[in-house]
Parts: C-alpha cells; sequence; structure tokens
C-alpha cells in the first residue's frame, strides 16, 4: 500500500507540473517584455519534456512486459519441443528448429525421440501453419507420442493413436470456438476440413533396421559412411500415406523396411520448410546439397550436421524465412552386433504386418 500510494502521489506531481508552468508563464507575459518570445520556446520544451518522461515510464514498463511474456512463451515452447539427449540408446542425436515469426522457437514443426523396449523411436512431424495458433495440434501430437511409443508393440498402433489425439484436439477446440460447432462431427472429422498434419514414424531396431510408416512427410535422407566421408542419398521407396487429418487412416497400415544402418551411417530427417525456402532472386535452397556439405568428414557429429545445414539455409534465405523449419540428425554408434543375416542395407520394399 506505501508503494501504491508513493505511485499516486508521483503521478499526481508528475501531472500537476504542466499546470504550475503555465501559471507562471502567464505570470511572467504580463510581468516581462520577453515573454513573447520566451513563453512558446518554454511551452515546447516542457511538452516535449513530459511527453518523454511520461512515454519512457510507459515504454520501459510495456518492454518489460513483453519481455516477461517472451520468457513465459519460451518456457512453455521448451517443454513442448525438448531438447534432445546427445545420445540414446546408442544412437547420437541432434536436432534444431528455425521458426518464421520471429521470437518463436516451436511453430508447426515437431519431432521427438524415444527409447522404448520396441526399439528407438522418432516422431517428425509438420502441423498446418506455424506460430503460437499451431502449439495445441503440435503438444496434442507430443503428447501421444510419447505416451503411444512406450504403450504400443507396433508401430501402426502409434500411428492410429497419434490419429485420434490429432482429431479429439481439433474437435474440442473448435467446441471452445463454437460451442455448437464439433458437437455432431464423426470421429474421422474434424470442424475445420483444412486442418491436417504430415507425420513420419522411424523406429531404429537393436540390428539397425529401420521401419517407417509416413503419412504425407519428406522421407530422410540416409548418411552412409565411407572411408573419404559421409555419402547422402534421398530415401524415397514409396508413396507416403496422406497426411492425417484428410482421410482416416486404411484398415491395414503399410509398413516399410526403410533402410540399415551400419555402425557409423545415420539419418537425416527434416520439414520442408528447407525445400520450400527462397533467396531474393527466388531461388530454392539446395538442400541436398547443402546437406551434402554439412556430412562431409568422417562419420560426422548430428550436431554439427543440423548447425552446418541451418547456417546454410539462413544465408541462403538472408535470415527471412517463409516457413518453419525443423531438422533432426541420427547416427548409429552401436558396434555391429551379429544377426540372423549380417550387417548390410536391407532392399527397401513395402511391407504390410
Amino acid at each position: 500500500m506505501i508503494r501504491t500510494g508513493a505511485l499516486h502521489c508521483w503521478r499526481g506531481v508528475v501531472f500537476a507540473l504542466p499546470g504550475l508552468w503555465v501559471l507562471a508563464a502567464v505570470v511572467w507575459e504580463y510581468l516581462s517584455p520577453l515573454a513573447a518570445h520566451l513563453v512558446p520556446f518554454l511551452a515546447a520544451t516542457l511538452a516535449l519534456a513530459c511527453a518523454g518522461h511520461l512515454t519512457g515510464r510507459r515504454g520501459r514498463r510495456l518492454a518489460d512486459e513483453l519481455e516477461r511474456t517472451k520468457e513465459i512463451a519460451l518456457t512453455a515452447q521448451r517443454a513442448l519441443l525438448r531438447p534432445l539427449p546427445p545420445r540414446l540408446d546408442g544412437i547420437a542425436l541432434a536436432g534444431g528448429h528455425l521458426s518464421a515469426d520471429e521470437g518463436v522457437l516451436v511453430g508447426g514443426d515437431l519431432y521427438d525421440v524415444q527409447s522404448t523396449p520396441h526399439g528407438v523411436r522418432i516422431i517428425m512431424g509438420d502441423v498446418r501453419g506455424h506460430g503460437l495458433p499451431a502449439l495445441g495440434t503440435v503438444a496434442a501430437l507430443l503428447g501421444s507420442f510419447r505416451d503411444a511409443a512406450h504403450d504400443e508393440g507396433e508401430l501402426a498402433g502409434v500411428l492410429r493413436r497419434l490419429e485420434r489425439a490429432f482429431h479429439r484436439h481439433l474437435r474440442d477446440r473448435a467446441r471452445a470456438e463454437q460451442p455448437t460447432a464439433g458437437d455432431a462431427l464423426p470421429a474421422h472429422r474434424t470442424a475445420d476440413t483444412e486442418e491436417f498434419a504430415t507425420v513420419l514414424l522411424l523406429e531404429v531396431r537393436e540390428h539397425g533396421e529401420v521401419m517407417a510408416l509416413n503419412c504425407g512427410h519428406p522421407w530422410p535422407h540416409r548418411l552412409a559412411g565411407t572411408p573419404d566421408g559421409a555419402r547422402t542419398a534421398a530415401l524415397a521407396p514409396c508413396e507416403p500415406l496422406p497426411p492425417l487429418g484428410m482421410f482416416p487412416l486404411p484398415a491395414d497400415v503399410p509398413l516399410l523396411a526403410l533402410t540399415r544402418l551400419l555402425p557409423g551411417d545415420g539419418l537425416v530427417l527434416h520439414t520442408d520448410g528447407a525445400e520450400d525456402a527462397r533467396d531474393a532472386r527466388g531461388e530454392f535452397f539446395p538442400f541436398a546439397g547443402a546437406l551434402a556439405d554439412a556430412a562431409r568428414g568422417t562419420a560426422p557429429a548430428p550436431a554439427a550436421v543440423v548447425a552446418r545445414v541451418q547456417d546454410a539455409l539462413l544465408r541462403h534465405t538472408g535470415g527471412l524465412l517463409s516457413d518453419d523449419f525443423a531438422l533432426l540428425a541420427l547416427r548409429n554408434d552401436r558396434e555391429c552386433v551379429p544377426a540372423q543375416r549380417p550387417c548390410a542395407p536391407l532392399v527397401r520394399s513395402c511391407l504390410r504386418p
């Protein structure tokens, strides 16, 4: 209360000063011949001083509030897109994200890695839109994945859990915005038919086999270790399923044996923000070439690959991104464990569980 009283007193003094100056100016105008020249100058100076004082205080207060709001937002965003551990179950990891919205860490892109009894499971996704409006959908998908990755024995079960969480979140959001909008929607429909999310699920098994389910997301790139460094190759084994939200998942979800990672081999997952990025002349970012440059060297660390690609993207666009961009790199640091077959790449084929 003392601080509040002092604040009101100070405000009274500040707002009383202009009145006192006007009274003094009027008295001086009748008593001094210099008043005609000095009064306008003093009045203008006083007005600027008072405006600067009040605006400066208000500006500082607004800046402090914005800074606190930004800190809260960054804390929430870090809770959603958690920093990846450098190593998980023999797999070296690194992730990075660039947002099209200045000051925002997380937009519509998402990724996570979980070590489970079924293998190391990975999600990379892209929710329609970016910035704060997409955070709720990102939270729903990541929360569902972190539970389902441990609970579901089959990767298809994880994907079905993600689909249910996605539609449930959008129906709940529609009810909150328009209480009658989502009441009569079937389970596979949303209030906004334009809402969708691309999702890539991977499962790295004990001997390096990588299984995949893809709903409309860009396929990853493979980094194969060689005596002269790493060799990059884009993986595009078959057409992915439609993104979540466009159509219900089929009864028989096709599981893909994507590749096999030998010791030192890696994968790079990404969102389409890199492939769609352009420079001032309208030229697209050469993602494959940038990745090849970033992977030079013997078994490059995932963190180095991520940092080099991000730097190349920012140089290409001049720091002006039209879409969010997420990148996740991993490397198989396990020893070659004898299996039923020798350590060699799997033949890529679309399988059915």
